[in-house]
C-alpha cells in the first residue's frame, strides 16, 4: 500500500503545480484517500483501493491521450490536466467507507464476524458533481477538467439513469470526457476485480 501511496505522491508533484495544489494534496494525506476502498463491494473493495484505483486510471487514460493524439498530444491535454482528471476523480469517496461487521459461518460451520465496508456520506452531493466541488474548494479546474470529472461515469450515473443525456452532449463537446469515462470504466473492468 506504501507504494502506491508514493507512486500518487510522485505523479501528483509531478504534474500538479497550480495554486492551491499543494492544500488539496494536504487535505488528502489528511483524510482516508489513500486506505479507503474504492467501493463497497465492486472493483478494488479493499483498503487503499481507492488510491490504487486512480494510479491505474491515470496510467490507462495517459495511454489513451497518447494512443489517440499522438507524440503532440499536449497540444490537446497537458500532462497537469491529465493527473488532475485521472488522479482526483473518485475525491467524492474520502471519508466515506467505514468498517462494519457481521456474523458469517466460517469453513467449520462456526459463527465470526466478518468486516466489511459500508458507505455513508456527510456531504450527499453526488459523484462527480462532488468531486468537482470538492476539488474547487482547493483549486480552480478548467472547464474541460471539470467536465470529465463531473461525467466520467458517463451512462453509469444517476443523472442519466434517470433519462438524463446532458453527459452525451458533454462527450461530442469535450472529447478529452469521453476518453476519460471510457479509461476509468476499462480500469474498472479490466485492470481491477471484483469482490
Amino acid at each position: 500500500m506504501a507504494d502506491i501511496k508514493d507512486e500518487f505522491i510522485e505523479i501528483y508533484e509531478k504534474h500538479i503545480t497550480r495554486e492551491g495544489s499543494k492544500e488539496l494534496l494536504k487535505w488528502l494525506l489528511q483524510s482516508d484517500f489513500f486506505t479507503a476502498p474504492a467501493s463497497t463491494r465492486f472493483h478494488s473493495s479493499y483498503e487503499g483501493g481507492l488510491c490504487e484505483h486512480s494510479v491505474k486510471v491515470y496510467k490507462r487514460y495517459l495511454n489513451m491521450i497518447k494512443s489517440e493524439y499522438g507524440e503532440n498530444y499536449e497540444q490537446v491535454i497537458s500532462n497537469e490536466s491529465i493527473a488532475i482528471i485521472a488522479l482526483l476523480h473518485d475525491v467524492c469517496k474520502v471519508n466515506c467507507y467505514k468498517v462494519d461487521y457481521r456474523n458469517v459461518k466460517d469453513e467449520t460451520g462456526t459463527w465470526v464476524k466478518q468486516p466489511y465496508y459500508t458507505f455513508d456520506e456527510d456531504l450527499p452531493y453526488g459523484h462527480g458533481e462532488k468531486s468537482v466541488y470538492i476539488i474547487n474548494g482547493f483549486l480552480r479546474l478548467t472547464r474541460e477538467e471539470a467536465i470529465a470529472i463531473n461525467w466520467h461515469m458517463g451512462g453509469f450515473d444517476m443523472r442519466a439513469k434517470s433519462g438524463s443525456s446532458t453527459y452525451a452532449n458533454a462527450y461530442y463537446k469535450f472529447p478529452i470526457a469521453c476518453l476519460f469515462h471510457a479509461a476509468d470504466t476499462l480500469t474498472t473492468y479490466l485492470d481491477e476485480s471484483q469482490n
